[in-house]
């Protein structure tokens, strides 16, 4: 018997500055994060949905780790897939080039957009208008890859996104030695498999592997500065009961023993700066303090 199709839209992009490759997705299916993205630090990033062919992940990436182009990786997968009709793929190969499908059997709205080092596609769709924003997105967001696939993403889903609703998401980014340790490719690789609000989900878990495990310079607030900004996190500071030091603008021993102490309380990387992650969390614990007497 034929599962369900996935009804899902998708992104697929190449970072020429750096080599990053990724894949983007979100869906009213479970788990889409399971089905959908593939992707291989210097070889390529693929989504495979609709029906989907869950072997495009990996006879893609072979296929392109041999040499093929994205176009031509997508032609021989098609080729020799009797169902291709029912599937939609989008492709891209480290050198940047994107090749997309959408089979005359995909349920509609359904198609794709190919731009330069990206495709978005989609199925089951609010309109056409889903995978244009997603496009525009992609090329105006300031950030890195993931940055940027998720802002595509998000964009997909104002612009009506998938029409049955919203339950899942996933955000794929492959870098050379860029996973746990330097040990294997996985950059970013994490899953909202079943909520209703997935988006927001993916944003919250997209900052807290940030805070956890990445070293992005942009996501850096603070590192031992003077000025206003330190006197802020010293008052947030102290409100949550973590510094007794001056509110003095000083990036000091004190506060920086105060940064590192919450650091490890919430169970993020080591260090003494101040990101996004770190100032959601300390408003958070200061809402929850009791009222003073």
């Amino acid at each position: 018997m034929r599962p369900p199709p996935v009804a899902t839209f998708s992104i697929v992009g190449f970072d020429p500055s750096n080599g990053d490759l990724g894949v983007a997705v979100a869906s009213r299916f479970l788990a889409v994060g399971a089905v959908v993205p593939h992707a291989a630090a210097g070889v390529g990033a693929v989504a495979t949905q609709s029906w989907a062919n869950p072997s495009y992940g990996p006879g893609g990436l072979m296929l392109m780790s041999q040499g093929a182009a994205a176009e031509e990786a997508l032609n021989t997968l098609i080729a020799s897939d009797a169902d291709r009709d029912a599937r939609q793929v989008g492709i891209v190969d480290a050198r940047g080039g994107a090749a997309a499908w959408t089979g005359a059997q995909c349920v509609p709205w359904a198609g794709h957009y190919i731009g330069e080092q990206f495709t978005c596609q989609g199925n089951i769709l609010a309109g056409e208008k889903v995978v244009g924003d997603m496009a525009e997105a992609f090329r105006s967001a300031e950030g890195d890859l993931a940055d940027r696939l998720l802002a595509a993403l998000i964009a997909g889903e104002q612009a009506g996104g998938d029409s049955r609703g919203r339950q899942s998401s996933a955000l794929l980014v492959v870098r050379k030695a860029g996973g746990y340790g330097g040990l294997s490719d996985r950059y970013i690789d994490i899953r909202v498999d079943d909520h209703p609000d997935p988006f927001t989900e993916l944003s919250r878990l997209l900052r807290l592997w940030d805070a956890t495990f990445l070293y992005r310079p942009g996501s850096r607030i603070i590192s031992r500065p003077e000025g206003e900004d330190v006197r802020t996190v010293q008052r947030m500071l102290q409100r949550a009961g973590l510094y007794q030091g001056e509110v003095t603008g000083i990036f000091d021993d004190a506060t920086s023993a105060a940064v590192r102490r919450f650091r490890a309380e919430v169970g993020v990387r080591d260090g003494d700066w101040v990101d996004d992650f770190l100032l959601q969390a300390l408003r958070q614990r200061i809402e929850r303090q009791p009222p003073s007497a």
